[in-house]
């Protein structure tokens, strides 16, 4: 199935119905294919070739899902791009995919239009609200408005293009922490077998209202919107994470479920505001993108009565490879079982399948797996061996299939010969009355090689000393495993969609002596 065809075939499947809810807007599924249709014409117009990239940077909005599907049916490939990004972020992603044009908002055209200069190739810009009489004093920059090109639009006109399951749909640049982004190419069956997968796990569920506020530039957020449409369901579109605004959708629309991070999970359950709102409609929630804490699971199930099922996956997986669900026991760590279609295994440095409860790499294999990185021979032949992707991840797996994932391989901490894994400390350390949030990293060290640091954000109202924190560490840990320092922080320094960014603390604390 073509990523494409999506729309089409959820109108066949369900009628028309209210697909999009944004501020006072609606949108039906009939409503969006129309629009999707204009867009792929604006593009062909534009001389925008298949196999062309197109470049989406904005928050969420109705016009970033007619982006996508517009572009898709043009044959052209999505680019989607954080809108927090900085412009020499942009940039590298501009000359690197070589996109021949950028859709946007007019909040992010200065940013947008500073990402340009110095490209050889110079990408024409669609601004969404741009006033008819906006003009750019960069005359080098071919600028249009989106409502006065689409108006003109006769969709009668649109072509369809001879499209594969195998061509690539979107390349996804993955968050360049450790250097510079590597774009993640996927192809329409990668996206569709990723949706396909999900779904079937929800067949029990009736169709509903689900909250979109996971970024659609991520491929988190990105699946779910590819679920929606095969599950026929509405969303609810959210710009921008507010707490009170998620309750009030939530009571508006009676929501059951709804995929988001833990960092939400966390501004959820001690936001004050929540006794304001009906969420009784509230069942359950997929928590992805990073380890979901105990503790905080069993405060969000005390406070709103949902259950919070963990899933595993990473852009190169499109993303879906494990999670949690409503007919199997949930396993406190774990993040579940793989998802249909979805075979994985733990392996040594060698490839090599450990035996169960062994600690290893985890490899994955599936429709759903990335043919590649764009433009970066290197790296595919590094992540991709055998028929296997290679995640980068440390997991074990128990008796019964679950998946536990262990940390990031690159994350390991190597202290006087012994491995330690941030995670393991972070989990206990987050159970302390007194932690919000917890990272642990690595740090240089003269005696050790590395030794442990944690970064700690302290509840409000509570007064905990370090010699308290590592005293309550060695308690529970093995010595060798606790920190040797603690350093109180007044948040942690996360990417768009609520990772912790563990190379940006090392780069802070590279320095810091013991």
């Amino acid at each position: 199935m073509l990523l494409s065809k999506l729309l089409e075939e959820n109108i066949n499947s369900y009628g028309e119905y209210p697909l999009l809810y944004y501020g006072n807007k609606s949108y039906t599924n009939a409503e969006s294919e129309l629009m999707a249709k204009k867009v792929s014409c604006l593009i062909d117009k534009l001389g925008i070739e298949v196999g062309d990239r197109v470049l989406v940077c904005m928050p969420n909005s109705p016009e970033v899902i007619f982006s996508y599907q517009g572009i898709l049916r043009s044959g052209a490939i999505v680019v989607p791009v954080m809108h927090l990004l900085q412009a020499d972020e942009i940039n590298y992603i501009l000359e690197n995919s070589q996109a021949k044009a950028i859709v946007t908002s007019s909040f992010l055209l200065d940013k947008v239009i500073e990402a340009t200069k110095g490209l050889q190739i110079k990408p024409k810009i669609i601004c969404v609200d741009l006033p008819n009489d906006e003009t750019s004093s960069d005359q080098t920059i071919d600028m249009m408005d989106w409502q006065n090109s689409l108006s003109k639009i006769n969709t009668s006109e649109e072509h369809s293009p001879n499209l594969k399951e195998d061509d690539v749909a979107v390349i996804f640049y993955t968050s360049g922490t450790t250097g510079k982004p590597k774009g993640v190419m996927l192809t329409h069956k990668n996206l569709h077998a990723n949706a396909s997968n999900g779904v079937l796990l929800r067949e029990h569920e009736e169709r509903g209202t689900t909250l979109g506020i996971l970024p659609l530039a991520h491929i988190f957020g990105f699946g779910v919107m590819n679920d929606l449409f095969i599950k026929g369901e509405s969303v609810v579109i959210i710009p921008k994470f507010e707490t009170e605004e998620v309750f009030k959708a939530i009571e508006k629309y009676n929501v059951k479920s709804f995929a988001l991070v833990p960092a939400m999970i966390h501004a959820m359950v001690t936001n004050p505001k929540a006794d304001k709102y009906d969420l009784t409609s509230l069942e359950t929630v997929t928590s992805g993108s990073a380890a979901l804490p105990a503790s905080l699971r069993e405060t969000f199930f005390e406070k709103f009565q949902a259950e919070v099922w963990d899933a595993y996956g990473l852009s190169e997986a499109s993303p879906g490879v494990a999670t949690q669900r409503h007919e199997l026991p949930i396993k406190e760590g774990s993040a579940g079982v793989p998802m249909p279609g979805v075979t994985i295994k733990i392996a040594d440095e060698d490839g090599t399948e450990l035996p169960t409860g062994e600690v290893g790499e985890l490899l994955v294999r599936g429709d759903n797996v990335t043919p590649g990185y764009f433009k970066n021979e290197a790296a595919t032949k590094q992540a991709l061996r055998n028929g296997w992707l290679y995640t980068g991840d440390m997991a074990v797996v128990d008796e019964e299939g679950y998946l536990y994932i262990v940390d990031r391989k690159k994350d390991l901490i190597i202290r006087g010969g012994f491995n330690i894994y941030p995670h393991d400390l972070e989990e206990l350390l987050s159970k302390h009355e007194a932690v919000s949030e917890v990272a642990v990293i690595g740090v240089p060290s003269v005696s050790m090689g590395e030794d442990v640091l944690a970064c700690v954000v302290k509840k409000e109202d509570y007064n905990i000393t370090e010699k308290a924190l590592i005293e309550y560490c060695q308690l529970h840990l093995a010595k060798y495993k606790t920190p040797r320092q603690i350093v109180f922080v007044k948040d942690l320094p996360r990417n768009g969609v609520g990772k912790i960014l563990k190379m940006r603390l090392k780069d802070m604390y590279q320095e810091f002596q013991f």
